[in-house]
């Protein structure tokens, strides 16, 4: 059990209700940094989205440095498309290897409740979060609509298809898609 700090208590009397394992030791000053980086992070992201200001220089240049200046990894040559949605709170969680390609309207978790701690007549705002990185290995290709949850690791040279849920690792040089996506084919050697 985390001993409560007195911010923790302001905000519960206040009517607030967080998970106690997330912020029951915060600081008063510590709440004021995280609002604050939070609305930073929320600032750049909603650039990154909706912008299309220097329209052509957006995909390839701006969201990638934009993304890295949040606290996401993210190599060389990378493509973000419009409208992608990233677990900025966690940004640093995220990381997207050289030649990667995540199109329009994608959303990248790092975190979910934890469950095993939920019960009947528990109260679902009080259960911590399990965090985990995602990573999208060098050149794989996320398609439109593409939800993926915690802990994923796309691999290399992956393509998944538009409108998936990843919910299990991609393996390398595989074709996956689906709600929950699934391995539908292998990518052939050259001959």
């Amino acid at each position: 059990m985390v001993k409560k700090s007195f911010t923790y208590r302001i905000l519960k009397k206040a009517g607030l209700n967080f998970s106690e394992e997330e912020y029951g030791d915060i600081s008063f000053l510590g709440a004021v940094k995280r609002a604050l980086r939070g609305i930073f992070n929320a600032l750049l992201l909603k650039y990154c989205m909706y912008s299309v200001i220097l329209s052509p220089l957006n995909y390839r240049y701006i969201r990638p440095r934009l993304w890295r200046l949040i606290g996401a990894k993210v190599g060389k040559n990378v493509f973000i498309g419009y409208d992608v949605w990233m677990d900025f709170n966690n940004a640093h969680l995220i990381e997207l290897e050289d030649n990667v390609h995540v199109a329009n309207r994608c959303l990248l978790l790092c975190h979910q409740r934890d469950l095993s701690k939920y019960y009947i007549g528990g109260d679902y705002s009080k259960l911590s979060y399990n965090k985990n990185k995602v990573v999208l290995k060098k050149g794989c290709l996320i398609a439109m609509e593409t939800m993926i949850m915690p802990g994923i690791t796309v691999g290399e040279g992956a393509i998944v298809g538009a409108g998936s849920l990843i919910t299990k690792d991609i393996p390398p040089w595989t074709i996956a898609a689906g709600r929950p996506a699934k391995v539908i084919r292998e990518i052939p050697k050259k001959s």
